[in-house]
């Protein structure tokens, strides 16, 4: 049988672990999905390095020379970005091309665009990669949970931050600090922005909540909080009291809408991810008929990364000539069956609190915080009254309170810090239970 020609465009990390895994896995692969599967072409603006890695296979530094290529079944787009890579995956679609890609920001932005071409045109958009790196998360969703209706996702989707909140339990050092070690360790880039500020998980995010409600793809409407402000001291309080601080990406269904979230969220240690430490990702799924599961592995890297690539390729291999009305959908439901359901706002969203107020140590200090909290319904959980230091006049409060609507504490924090015994802003962190409800 023919073998599959893949044009590869970009052969840095991800691509050169693509094409070595596709070398060293050849034989297994070809089992696997009845035919072989070749890399025929590579593009790579460096031409010198691509050269070294590609061997006798030919390379150009003009990736629309790949999918223009009659001879290429498969294109691989590994350049990232929005803008080149938009332009040349619709051009690989267009010009009749399957399109296996790890570009989240593509799909998280233009993935509505991208998808209508593809159907119209016949072809596949496999995107496995793009969310959790080697973690089966995007099969997982689209086909192992298919019997059921998916209630909510919570996950740990960036490593670099996740790294970074690790460090600071772990050592007590600052946010600065626990970031500079993470740059010099290649875990966070020069500039860490998407990373830290929660725009790659919400990125990932706006894909997962996808494919579990059937709705478009809205990454403007994801509310997104990063963990630059976090402090070692809120982190220590939080182990006190039985809690991990993780940044979190959430989405949950609800009687008003979709929740769909990043921001760094309390959870009891006791969860299982609330344990996943370093770079590591984990991605729990609550499933009307399964109930929740979850699934943790390496969220990036070379090799781990080009295992959800490869497995797309051999996906698409096998359903290469099957008829484009049966093939799973790219977004699980089938494209005329989308759902067009509210994105919740943030004020709207129900959640309960880690709320840290500065107070002088008088009495009354607490009646009068309690009474503004029980004003707006808001019930208190829990409540720590740190000692002050030898000397000082100001003390921590910390209070976990129960679920309880964002506008509600937004409101809260308003009265509370306009109180003449509280010193300074209120800090506030989310916190989840991630129990089976």
């Amino acid at each position: 049988m023919k073998a599959i020609n893949v044009g590869l465009l970009g052969i840095g990390t991800v691509g050169s672990g693509t094409f070595a895994v596709l070398q060293r896995n050849r034989e297994e692969i070809t089992r696997r999905a009845g035919r072989e599967i070749r890399v025929a072409m590579v593009a790579d603006r460096d031409l010198e390095r691509a050269k070294k890695i590609a061997g006798e296979i030919p390379v150009t530094n003009d990736a629309f020379e790949v999918v223009a290529n009659p001879e290429i079944d498969i294109v691989v787009e590994l350049i990232g970005g929005t803008t080149i890579a938009k332009q040349l995956v619709l051009s690989a679609i267009e010009n009749g091309k399957h399109v296996v890609t790890a570009n989240k920001a593509l799909l998280a932005h233009y993935g509505n665009e991208i998808f209508a071409a593809a159907q119209k045109k016949g072809v596949i958009v496999a995107f496995e990669a793009a969310v959790a790196g080697g973690i089966p998360i995007i099969k997982a969703l689209r086909e192992g949970l298919t019997a059921n209706r998916i209630e909510w996702i919570a996950g740990i989707i960036n490593g670099t931050s996740n790294y970074i909140l690790s460090e600071m339990r772990e050592k007590g050092v600052s946010f600065e600090d626990a970031l500079k070690d993470a740059q010099a360790l290649g875990y966070a880039e020069t500039d860490p922005t998407f990373d830290i500020e929660g725009i790659d998980a919400a990125h990932k995010l706006t894909i997962m909540a996808s494919i579990a409600f059937g709705i478009p793809t809205q990454f403007d409407k994801a509310y997104t909080e990063g963990i630059s402000k976090l402090t070692s001291c809120d982190i220590a309080y939080a182990e006190e009291l039985g809690y991990r601080i993780k940044l979190l990406g959430i989405t949950r269904r609800t009687a008003k809408g979709i929740e769909l979230r990043v921001h760094p969220t309390l959870i009891p240690a006791k969860r299982l991810i609330a344990n996943v430490e370093g770079v590591m990702n984990a991605v729990l799924v609550k499933g009307d008929a399964v109930g929740a599961t979850m699934y943790y592995g390496a969220g990036a890297g070379s090799e781990p990364t080009a295992s959800a690539v490869v497995a797309d390729l051999v996906d698409v291999t096998r359903m290469h000539t099957a008829d484009p009305e049966h093939r799973v959908p790219h977004l699980a439901f089938q494209p005329d069956r989308m759902a067009d359901i509210e994105i919740l706002p943030i004020e709207e969203v129900e959640t309960a609190y880690y709320l840290r107020l500065r107070a002088f140590d008088k009495p009354g200090v607490l009646a009068e915080v309690t009474r503004i909290l029980a004003d707006l319904g808001i019930s208190i959980d829990a409540m720590v009254q740190k000692e002050p230091g030898e000397g000082e006049e100001l003390v921590d409060i910390i209070m976990l309170t129960h679920r309880t609507v964002e506008k509600h504490i937004i409101e809260a924090i308003s009265k509370i810090e306009a109180l003449p015994v509280i010193s300074g802003s209120v800090k506030r962190i989310r916190l989840e239970e991630l129990n089976r409800n």
